[in-house]
């Protein structure tokens, strides 16, 4: 598109979805365009405060727009992949917040339609564009880390009191906020995954997707690598304080995610004496990779004190993610560089979690993740 325009963006879902609105009103050569949500009350309160006249409590509605370019989808897990699907096909650039699908076939269907349409997806993964993440990175890139032997992410949340569409979800079916850095630290895509099953569940919250499983813990091999990472899930009955944690282990040093919030992360580094190994370190923010008019959002919420939407607020902020994303998928959509997570990238991602829970239902057996 002509880069003297602006994006106009249709933002889909007012819950998470909102959280983004103030950041695409910032951001220079973007415009919200639209908003849309199934509750006219709901919709119009958003609408009010943020001075958006055009608004639809259809998303057919949306797509049927000529003035909207691009959709970002926060709706429900279950409709990701049909919206993502009728607006490649509608013509809309598509970001959409995590997972992509909830089955392989879904992933498939929207890596063709992206390809035969031409136009920019990205799965809008937090833990990519978060400070740790950001910083972790650049010690690799810089060298810093040397040669990486192992990596390991996790992803554990009390889901009770969420939507019903939560209640009993196999942990592994919203797994990449653990698994996409370890891939994309390397990038590079998963190859074949085992996954074990631990624990039981609420029997009242078994039969929604007819998985048991309190606790499930894969290990999955990185193509073209002799690298090799663990991530664990957990979304109901099991005592954990919020963490989105990734570790990685290199042969001169080696950085572990703090254990609980308000702790600094710890860098291991080889050849020291013993007891000056580990090494507390404060992770610095990134917002200088960004547009100016945006960059104060790495820190604060778009919101006042309580008003946060819950992911926000138990993610600890998501480390900033929030506007490198939207510059990341805008700057997709002008061309300037690659979507990150691209279509294929976003959907390896996603079946890794799909494959790992076929994984733990099947005692543990090793599932081949397709290539797309």
């Amino acid at each position: 598109m002509a880069s003297d325009q602006p994006i106009r963006v249709a933002i889909i879902g007012l819950g998470f979805g909102a959280e983004f609105i103030p950041i695409y009103q910032n951001y220079p050569g973007a415009k919200v365009s639209a908003i849309c949500r199934r509750s006219q009350k709901d919709l119009d309160e958003c609408g009010d405060r943020w001075g958006i006249a055009k608004r639809y409590t259809s998303f057919e509605q949306v797509l049927k727009d000529p003035d909207i370019d691009a959709v970002h989808i926060n709706s429900p897990i279950a409709d990701h992949a049909s919206q993502s699907l009728a607006a490649l096909m509608a013509g809309k650039h598509v970001a959409c917040t995590v997972p992509m699908a909830t089955s392989i076939e879904d992933c498939r269907k929207i890596v063709e339609a992206q390809r035969s349409s031409g136009k920019v997806y990205m799965m809008m993964e937090t833990v990519v564009y978060s400070r740790e993440y950001l910083f972790v990175k650049d010690l690799y890139d810089r060298g810093e880390l040397g040669r990486i032997q192992f990596l390991r992410g996790s992803h554990q949340q009390d889901m009770e009191g969420w939507p019903g569409y939560w209640e009993g979800l196999p942990p592994m079916h919203y797994a990449t906020h653990c698994v996409s850095p370890c891939l994309a630290i390397l990038g590079k895509h998963a190859e074949h995954v085992v996954c074990h099953g631990s624990g039981r569940i609420d029997e009242t919250l078994i039969p929604k997707y007819g998985s048991p499983f309190a606790i499930e813990s894969a290990t999955f091999k990185i193509k073209d690598s002799d690298v090799c990472a663990e991530v664990t899930r957990s979304l109901f009955n099991v005592a954990r304080q919020y963490r989105e944690s990734f570790d990685a282990y290199g042969d001169r040093k080696s950085f572990e995610w703090q254990q609980v919030e308000n702790e600094e992360p710890v860098i291991h580094t080889r050849g020291l004496p013993e007891p000056e190994i580990p090494t507390r370190v404060k992770v610095p923010d990134f917002a200088h990779l960004l547009p100016k008019p945006i960059q104060r959002f790495t820190t604060k919420g778009v919101y006042g004190e309580g008003e946060d939407h819950l992911s926000f607020t138990q993610g600890g902020g998501h480390g900033g993610s929030h506007p490198h994303l939207v510059h990341a998928w805008l700057s997709a959509i002008r061309g300037e560089r690659p979507a990150l997570p691209d279509a294929a990238t976003s959907a390896n991602w996603t079946m890794v979690g799909l494959c790992a829970h076929e994984s733990a239902m099947k005692g543990g057996e090793k599932i081949v993740i397709p290539i797309l």
